[in-house]
């Protein structure tokens, strides 16, 4: 599946007992957090948490769009990798996709997500750089080459 070709950058995780439920199984909240920690590993990789994290940065990325769909149950000490990919980069978004795997390979969980860069003074948008843009396109150049 194409689709699936795509991801090259993954965080790998492991689940916690008091991320699962009374009947064993990951709670349905967690995913969140999983992809949360998968976008935050992958925006460092493009170097742009650094800079917005910076004291002087004027702006900020805010998750505007979250969702999930649950394709296999996910139990207790399953080990997961979360992967992340750049979908559709628009003037001031980005859509992130997500994948998670589990050992045997097996996708347990896809989602979406639409980060927007805004500003911290007006909480307005802005568009990303050229250079920005052209980070987050290079994981779809290397995929389709």
């Amino acid at each position: 599946m194409r689709w699936e070709e795509e991801f090259t950058f993954f965080y790998p995780l492991k689940v916690r007992f008091s991320e699962t439920d009374m009947f064993g199984h990951l709670n349905n909240t967690v995913p969140f957090i999983y992809f949360e920690q998968a976008r935050i590993d992958y925006l460092k990789s493009k170097g742009l948490m650094q800079s917005w994290l910076h004291a002087d940065s004027e702006n900020i990325p805010v998750v505007a769009d979250l969702q999930c769909d649950f394709l296999k149950q996910v139990f207790f000490d399953e080990e997961l990798k979360v992967f992340v990919k750049a979908d559709d980069v628009g003037n001031s978004s980005v859509d992130l996709h997500y994948m998670v795997k589990n050992g045997k390979g097996e996708i347990c969980l896809t989602g979406r997500s639409t980060i927007v860069q805004i500003s911290k003074k007006t909480g307005k948008s802005v568009p990303w750089t050229g250079e920005t843009k052209n980070l987050f396109q290079v994981d779809r150049e290397v995929v389709h080459k």
